[in-house]
């Protein structure tokens, strides 16, 4: 089966950004893969983004695992006969000092921001270059990666760098094939993940939950967080034709909060 739209696989769909972007290459009229190590989570996101009428797969997959990661592209082209468009958007950290971060920390955060990531991106690379018609990819990464000064902690800060250089030097070596590889940097987002660390911090420091989010917003210039649809919003205008001479970029979206 070929699809008469665009193909979009979001990962990490099951909350937050990968939530608001399933949901907007929806609206913007695609057909959308929505994969989440959670399948329940899954499910619920496939059938949120239903409702704008258009074609939906929902995919149980550990982001981190290559093996997993292409079965859920084979999947993809099982359902639709292509895939144009892939948001890597499944990532994990925990709060942590420098001081505090284990091996573990290290290598379960890296598994599958900066390891999944990458064989995402070459994965999907792979099956757009055989189909010979280009494609969009759009990577998560975080102004951690620019040193942020609350980033969550440091292996979750270098994973996200890595995202950063990775996107760079795909897009160099993609862009032969019509392949536009870039990346968002996200500042404060209020998501479940972002919730759950200033939970966190507020325990370890005995503050409230209000006083570590005022904390987190009062350096933003533009004195808001973000909403996870500031996020969708601009991959959703990636994936688009306006964006097609646009590629090897990372994209702040953050308030002000880090100069790029």
């Amino acid at each position: 089966m070929t699809s008469t739209r665009q193909v979009a696989l979001i990962t990490g769909a099951g909350s937050g950004i990968g939530l608001a972007t399933a949901d907007g290459m929806a609206a913007a009229g695609r057909a959308v893969v929505c994969v989440d190590i959670d399948e329940q989570a899954a499910t619920a996101a496939a059938d949120k983004v239903r409702a704008h009428g258009g074609e939906v797969l929902a995919l149980a997959a550990d982001a981190g695992d290559v093996e997993a990661i292409e079965r859920m592209l084979d999947a993809t082209i099982e359902q639709f006969g292509q895939l144009d468009v892939i948001v890597n958007n499944a990532g994990v950290t925990r709060a942590a000092d420098i001081m505090d971060v284990t091996e573990h920390d290290w290598d379960r955060i890296h598994r599958v921001n900066a390891k999944g990531v990458f064989f995402c991106v070459q994965g999907a690379a792979r099956r757009m270059i055989d189909r010979g018609a280009g494609g969009r990819i759009i990577n998560i990464a975080s102004i951690a990666g620019r040193g942020y000064k609350h980033s969550s902690n440091a292996a979750y800060a270098a994973s996200k760098g890595a995202v950063m250089s990775l996107t760079m030097l795909a897009a160099q070596q993609l862009g032969r094939y019509d392949i536009n590889v870039n990346s968002i940097c996200p500042g404060v987002t209020l998501t479940p993940i972002v919730q759950s660390i200033i939970a966190a911090r507020a325990d370890d420091r005995g503050l409230t939950e209000a006083e570590v989010r005022r904390d987190y917003t009062k350096d933003i210039p533009i004195r808001r967080a973000n909403d996870p649809e500031d996020v969708a919003a601009l991959a959703v205008f990636l994936a688009s034709s306006g964006a097609r001479n646009i590629t090897g970029q990372n994209y702040n979206i953050d308030g002000g909060l880090v100069p790029t």
